[in-house]
């Protein structure tokens, strides 16, 4: 039995924008609240995560985080709705290009 592998990314005129890897840290993000958490939790430096960060709202329409600046109560780094939004459907489309892709590796067990 056969199976295709591949990796999914969206990309425009300045890079990439999103794929699996940058969408586990903005997961990360979310669940720590903190930039520096999330990169902690994933093994990556702060700066490589804020360069990550940082280029994929430079590629968004909207901004994908948001973050407050420390002091009394903490600061911290959110997802905002666009991010969750943006999360999800990368998500969904992820979902649909694998079953597409299940259904052509069948197909080819079955031809070849």
């Amino acid at each position: 039995m056969y199976k295709i592998k591949t990796r999914i990314w969206l990309e425009n005129n300045n890079g990439i924008f999103l794929g699996e890897g940058r969408i586990k840290l903005l997961k990360a993000i979310d669940e720590e609240g903190s930039l520096s958490k999330a990169a902690k939790k994933m093994n990556m430096s702060y700066k490589k995560a804020w360069k990550i960060i940082d280029s994929i709202n430079q590629n968004s329409n909207k901004a994908i985080i948001s973050t407050n600046i420390g002091g009394k109560g903490g600061g911290g780094t959110h997802i905002t709705k666009y991010g969750l939004k943006v999360i999800s459907e990368f998500e969904m489309m992820k979902q649909r290009c694998w079953e597409f892709i299940d259904t052509e590796s069948k197909k080819f067990d079955q031809n070849v």
